[in-house]
């Protein structure tokens, strides 16, 4: 399986969070795959950057090392477009980053580890998990 890790659960990570490292650690080891969609790492670095967090930033650094890195193309953004429609058809949108994250993982057929779940339970076709 390869799992897509949303901000909320990287930043438990970062902040070595016992539940959550131990949840990563079991699922490596199971074998699955770990990405971070680009929309996350724009958000993770950005914060670390502004704070000049350089410990968590060299911890991220070196999980993205790890981790396949995504790119948001033309199908992404497609796939976006068609949720944001869908979300304000309903009048549920949510905000374009969680909007990006999801079309990432559903083009790429990615789970979704997030603790956000009342945003993503209105995106259909997205598969998502709560480690938290």
């Amino acid at each position: 399986m390869i799992y897509a890790l949303d901000s909320n659960i990287i930043s438990y990570y970062l902040k070595e969070d016992k539940f959550i490292v131990q949840k990563y650690n079991e699922e490596r080891d199971r074998g699955n795959y770990f990405v971070i969609p680009p929309y996350v790492y724009f958000e993770i670095k950005r914060g670390l950057e502004a704070i000049n967090a350089t410990r968590k930033l060299e911890k991220f650094e070196y999980l993205c090392s790890e981790f396949k890195m995504g790119i948001i193309d033309i199908g992404v953004l497609n796939v976006a477009v068609n949720i944001y429609v869908d979300l304000r058809k309903q009048g549920r949108i949510i905000e374009d980053a969680d909007i990006l994250i999801a079309a990432y993982c559903i083009i790429n057929d990615y789970t979704l580890v997030t603790n956000n779940t009342s945003h993503f339970e209105r995106v259909q076709n997205l598969k998502y998990i709560n480690w938290k």
